[in-house]
């Protein structure tokens, strides 16, 4: 059952989020008093209702999930106590207490819960104190504050980028920042770990010069060094499997680490490997780092958006125009195997930064250029939570600099529990 006495478990989310902020009086049903540091912002993928939340319990910070519902006893209905997928969870937050048995992880576990039943009754609600900074500061402060934050964040990139120059050189610095960027944030973490294990001068080593382009396509290793190559042995899937075992190379991933579940069909990882072997193949004569500083050197700061995106869009040809993944045939329109969203996003997060880090200065000063006259990228999750938190409408978040700012404000302050030093709301 999802409600009780009205309350949908819709609501008791509403009121985690929104109500209890900086309360110094909520108690744990295990007699432990807790404080809501921050609540966490909405889970879409596996496990826990809300993630990236931050709670004191005995005075001690911890962060991770929060799961909700109506009743307590739901945990143990929904069997969250046998899902490894609920292990980072922190606290269990219910309408009513209904059951004596404590909260147990899949891993053994314990962990409190707080029933707000009789929190809410008391009425003495609060909110994060960046909720009212719009109507107390207006738009024009907001965007001041994102404007500087977004500076950080490309500053930050910059120095990473900067840090694995010296470690990896610019061809590999720049192959794991586009392979992280093509997995999103679920697939980002076997991206990178399969750009180190096929790092690129070994994939431009094992496809001879001059070959055909469907043949350099084919012979690409990474769908076979990512485990991710079907079984069959016939048309192109059975293409790939034969040329990559000509290489030779035993060694691959386990195609569990990879992630599909509620990812949309133009974000699977076969598709997104597809796309950057295409971009190898477009940039095999020049190399990656050249061909790419070269549309930079030749962009407009203020009207050339579209030109960086097409150098790393890819559209669908070949296998990919008729087919979304191995045995996945398309039924309608065949997405691109890297759109102009995903473009946007690498040219802002990768590209500027990685060209400030590694060009020369005047190209490093036109990176920094571009970047703050960037217009705004494709509205993510962790940027759709943050305008809710904050009360704020679109208008003020019109570049990818504000964006950014965002993102930099939430994984520094918001995530991190310290309301108090936060610009926008301290």
């Amino acid at each position: 059952m999802r409600s009780i006495k009205g309350i949908p478990e819709s609501r008791v989310v509403e009121i985690w989020r929104d109500c209890l902020a900086g309360r110094t009086d909520l108690v744990t049903e295990e007699d432990g008093p807790v404080e809501i540091v921050y609540p966490g912002r909405l889970n879409d993928d596996r496990g826990a209702d809300l993630r990236d939340a931050v709670i004191a319990l005995r005075r001690r910070l911890r962060r991770g999930e929060v799961e909700i519902h109506v009743r307590s006893s739901s945990w143990w209905g929904h069997r969250h106590y046998l899902d490894p997928s609920y292990n980072r969870v922190i606290l269990h937050v219910v309408y009513q207490h209904d059951t004596d048995k404590a909260v147990v992880l899949q891993d053994g576990r314990r962990v409190p819960t707080l029933a707000l039943e009789k929190f809410v009754a008391e009425n003495r609600q609060r909110s994060l104190p960046c909720r009212p900074v719009a109507g107390r500061r207006g738009d024009d402060f907001i965007g001041g504050v994102l404007d500087s934050a977004g500076d950080l964040r490309f500053a930050a990139r910059v120095a990473e980028f900067r840090a694995d120059l010296s470690l990896l050189g610019p061809a590999q610095a720049l192959y794991e920042g586009i392979m992280g960027a093509l997995g999103y944030v679920k697939n980002k973490a076997p991206m990178i770990e399969l750009a180190r294990r096929l790092p690129l001068s070994r994939l431009a080593g094992a496809v001879p010069a001059g070959i055909p382009d469907e043949e350099y396509l084919a012979r690409s290793l990474l769908l076979g060094t990512a485990g991710l190559l079907p079984s069959n042995i016939e048309g192109w899937a059975g293409c790939l499997r034969q040329l990559w075992g000509s290489h030779g190379v035993t060694e691959t991933m386990d195609s569990g680490g990879w992630h599909s579940f509620k990812v949309r069909p133009g974000n699977l990882p076969r598709r997104r490997l597809a796309a950057m072997s295409y971009l190898l193949l477009r940039y095999r004569d020049e190399g990656l780092p050249a061909g790419l500083l070269r549309v930079l050197e030749n962009a407009a700061p203020e009207t050339d958006r579209s030109g960086l995106e097409d150098a790393l869009v890819v559209t669908a040809s070949d296998y990919w125009m008729e087919n979304l993944d191995f045995g996945l045939p398309a039924r309608g329109p065949v997405l691109a195997l890297l759109g102009e969203d995903r473009a946007g996003i690498i040219v802002v997060n990768v590209l500027l930064p990685f060209a400030a880090a590694w060009g020369p200065s005047a190209l490093a000063a036109k990176a920094a250029e571009i970047y703050r006259c960037y217009p705004s990228l494709a509205e993510n999750a962790p940027e759709r939570y943050m305008r809710r938190q904050l009360g704020v409408s679109r208008l003020p978040v019109n570049s990818a600099r504000r964006q950014q700012g965002l993102l930099h404000v939430f994984k520094t302050f918001c995530s991190q529990g310290r309301c108090v030093a936060c610009p926008l709301g301290g």
